[in-house]
This record gives structure tokens, sequence and C-alpha cells, in this order.
């Protein structure tokens, strides 16, 4: 073959050694922002039926499940609330002892290392499901944002470390900054959820967060899957507002979005590694059907790849725990 010149790429593949020398991406423990769901009541852990190894915690379980992720190497979690009482206007969201504020005091009272993200919205909270006040059969944009803006502030309060809201709402940005602003919390940062699609690889987290519509659907506020132009254009405004992170969600479907969010804006992007998206690998892991490590492990590699600096998933604790067996 001496009279064929060619490239010789499989010299850098040769070896486990050379391919870890040589690998461009990677993932660690720190990349990862795990989702924790917590319940009223006590001595609950209720195993999510959608969500094989995802648990609702009451706050008494709360601690156990925030040390083994710490000693995983994990250094953020998100809460998401599930609470009994709902009402038209989403109350519970922005009481001062609200259950996400509870449990942000609880986690950084024993772990004041640990990143505490809050998920700033009403739909948990709301009897009818939306991300905001309803107004003649719709989501009224300017009236849920005063709402958003004290559940945010209530949140700070509490001791959250990062501000993440995620209903959709025009101008929610804004008019966060300007509260957390005006009650002295200028070093809070906002992770917005700036680009999220009504998608139906939703559908799991509705069962673990008691939060799907009790009517119509959220495509009025969320994006069209169709759409990519609209995406950059949602990212620019918040941008322009504020946002200190951009998420992008869903992750799996929206990998070409999110490399153009990473392309054009220079804040860190975050992807969120959905329910759906999990519920998928992990039915088909439990049938046999394919390697649960691997298969994750190739997932999330190809998200950082895409782009994203940092990844919401339910899988955190299970590639940490690889990642130290690895090692």
């Amino acid at each position: 073959m001496s009279e064929f010149t060619f490239d010789r790429h499989r010299r850098l593949r040769s070896s486990v050694s050379m391919r870890a020398l040589v690998q461009e991406t990677h993932l660690r423990a720190t990349d990862f922002i795990y989702p924790i769901f917590v319940i009223e009541g006590e001595n609950i852990r209720h195993e999510v039926p959608s969500m094989p190894g995802v648990y609702q915690l009451s706050f008494d379980h709360l601690l156990e499940e925030v040390e083994e992720a710490y000693q995983l190497g994990i250094r953020s979690l998100i809460l998401f609330g599930v609470v009994e009482e709902k009402d038209e206007i989403g109350s519970e969201a922005f009481h001062d002892h609200g259950i996400i504020q509870e449990a942000t005091r609880i986690v950084k009272q024993a772990y004041p290392e640990m990143l505490v993200v809050a998920d700033t919205c009403l739909c948990e909270y709301t009897s009818h499901g939306h991300c905001g006040v309803i107004e003649n059969g719709d989501v009224a944009n300017d009236a849920s944002l005063e709402l958003l803006a004290k559940t945010a502030v209530s949140q700070a309060k509490a001791g959250a470390d990062i501000i993440a809201p995620s209903n959709m709402m025009d101008g929610f940005v804004t008019v966060i900054r300007h509260a957390l602003d005006e009650a002295g919390f200028h070093h809070i940062p906002i992770m917005s959820y700036a680009v999220k699609y009504a998608s139906a690889y939703y559908g799991p987290f509705r069962d673990a967060a008691d939060s799907t519509p009790q009517f119509g659907d959220r495509k009025t506020y969320q994006m069209n899957p169709a759409n990519r132009l609209e995406a950059i254009r949602e990212a620019k405004s918040d941008i322009k507002e504020g946002a200190d992170f951009l998420i992008v969600k869903p992750s799996l479907s929206y990998m070409d979005i999110m490399r153009e969010v990473r392309d054009n804006f220079d804040v860190p992007v975050v992807a969120y590694n959905v329910s759906g998206e999990y519920a998928m690998i992990k039915a088909a892991a439990l049938n046999g059907w394919i390697d649960e490590k691997k298969l994750v492990t190739e997932t999330l590699l190809s998200m950082k790849r895409a782009g994203a600096d940092l990844i919401i998933t339910y899988f955190a604790k299970d590639v940490a725990k690889w990642l130290q067996e690895e090692k």
C-alpha cells in the first residue's frame, strides 16, 4: 500500500489510554444539577411509577438524598415541590414558609456548599395546573409576572443560590431581576428556562410534580417544537433582560437548538435531560434491551458535545457513581 497516501486516524484510537488522552468531551459530577421532588407529610419516600429510581421525599428523608448526592461529588440540586393545598394563584409558591422555601433552609443549613437551584413556577401550586393566573380562560402574562417575582424573592430569602424561572411568560426575567435587585439580592443569578418547548417528553414529570394542566395545554406559552429561529429570539430576550444561564429543554431531540444557543451566546448553557428521556432509557434497561450505563453516558456526553456546560438530569447519582468506580 506504499503507493497510496491517506490519513491514519486510527493511530489515536489504538488503546484505552490513547483514547482517554485525546478525548474531547468529559463528564464530571460537578456538571450535574440533580432534581429532587419534595412532598408534604412525614416518612414519605414514594417512587414515581413512570420514573423508576426517582422519589417524592418528605422533609425527614430529604437530607439522606442530599447527603448521598454530596458524597458522590454532586454540588447542585434543583428542588420541586409537591403540595396538597392548591389555589387559583398558586399562593404556596410564594409563601415564606412554602415547601421549597423550607426545603431550601434544610439543605443549606446541613450542606452550605451545596448549591440550591429553586424552580420558580406556579404550575405545581395552582388548582388548574397552569404556570400563571387564568383570565378569560387563558394564562394572563402580565398578571402572572407579579406572582413569579414574589416567588423568586421568597426563594432567595430562604437561601436559594440560583433562581430558575420555568414558566415562559414574556418578560419573566426582567421582572424577576428587578424584584431580586430591589430586595437586595443583586448577587443571586437567574437560570432561565429560556428555550422551553411544548414537548411530549414532559409526561412523567407531571406525575412526579402533580402539575398536569386541568384544562387545555401549555402551547400558548411554551414553544412550538417545529421552530428553530424562535429559540434564538427567546434566548436573546432573556440575555438582554438579565439571565445568567440559559436552559434548553428538552435536550435529546433539540441538540441542534443547543448548539445554536451555545454558538450565539456566551453565558453557561444548561441541558435539561427531561423525565421522558429518563423514562425511556429506564424502561428499556429494565427490559434488558440496552446497556443502561453505556447509553446514559453516551447520551449525556452528546449533550455536552452539542454545547451544554451543565446538565439537569435524574441520572446524576448513577453517573456520579460510575465516575467514582472508574477512578
